[in-house]
């Protein structure tokens, strides 16, 4: 099933009051640091709607599988889940630094030494589930991807956003820029459909 904005707003207000893992900040909080962070570097607004949503796949899994008490702790691939949720959405210049926004910290874990010695304890735990620091032709193969600068820059993000009472602009002003994207790819969506019909006339 496809989101929509609305309903993504309503799983971050719902789900997003949990506390953010073993970090000393909400989902929703935490969310709203990683945008507002994107936002304050002047990054694009898709940019910005990535780091708003990308640990939103933690809200799905939890909503869909409430965690049983003394269940094993496991990877939940959340970078993945989320994806054809908002795929009708968003273009890859969302998604694809979502997708890629694990894989940035087991990256910079590989090329950056005090990278490492600056996650938090939940970070470090979860790198281990994750598969762990890259090898060296992985840190290359990663590189190759045409968003993985920007994912790293929204790693960086994501790992400074956790720091309890940092002021934000509320949801909804996110809410807003999540429709500012959302438009932008049903006009891309109208102007393919126009021109494809053009050619078969």
């Amino acid at each position: 099933m496809g989101a929509t904005i609305e309903a993504i707003a309503d799983l971050l207000q719902r789900q997003g009051a949990k506390q953010y893992g073993n970090e000393a900040v909400s989902q929703l909080d935490h969310a709203l640091q990683c945008a507002h962070l994107a936002e304050a570097a002047g990054e694009t607004v898709e940019t910005i709607v990535a780091a708003l949503l990308h640990d939103l796949g933690h809200l799905l899994r939890a909503d869909a599988e409430p965690a049983e008490p003394g269940q094993k702790q496991r990877d939940d691939l959340h970078q993945f889940i989320a994806l054809p949720f908002l795929r009708p959405l968003f273009s890859d210049a969302v998604l694809e630094p979502i997708r890629l926004h694990v894989d940035a910290k087991r990256h910079l874990c590989r090329t950056d030494a005090s990278y490492l010695a600056q996650l938090s304890p939940a970070s470090i735990r979860s790198l281990e589930l994750q598969g762990g620091v890259f090898s060296a032709q992985q840190a290359i193969e990663f590189m190759n991807h045409p968003h993985a600068a920007t994912a790293l820059r929204l790693r960086r993000y994501d790992d400074r956003a956790k720091t309890p009472g940092t002021p934000t602009p509320p949801l909804a002003h996110y809410v807003a820029l999540m429709h500012q994207v959302a438009s932008k790819v049903h006009k891309s969506e109208i102007a393919g459909k126009s021109l494809q019909s053009a050619h078969t006339n």
